[in-house]
């Protein structure tokens, strides 16, 4: 589902919601590291308003908690997807790293 939803085929293998099935899958595997991932976007989001930044700590982060609510098989399928999301969102995060990302509730750059 994962991979369907970050390489979909009807986009030319570009976009996608990745992060929406990845909340979608931990919810399913283990709701509390579900929840987590959820917190930890909500927290960032929140302080930082950078969905991006946001997605990629949950990302980051989902691993350690799943190891630590479930154990070694959820935490290493989700440091899988953690690299796959993070591959992903390589341009996001030079966007980020250069400090020209949007963030959320900002004006999007009007088409030319």
């Amino acid at each position: 589902a994962f991979l369907g939803h970050t390489f979909p085929i009807w986009l030319g293998f570009k976009g996608g919601k990745g992060v929406a099935t990845y909340i979608g899958v931990l919810l399913a595997l283990n709701w509390i590291v579900g929840l987590i991932f959820c917190a930890t976007w909500l927290v960032i989001a929140v302080a930082r308003r950078y969905s991006s930044l946001a997605a990629l700590t949950a990302a980051a982060t989902a691993p350690i908690f799943a190891y630590v609510v479930s154990g070694l098989e959820l935490a290493a399928a989700a440091g899988a997807v953690s690299i796959v999301l993070f591959f992903r969102h390589w341009s996001n995060i030079v966007r980020l790293w250069n400090g020209s990302e949007p963030k959320i509730g900002s004006e999007k750059p009007k088409a030319q």
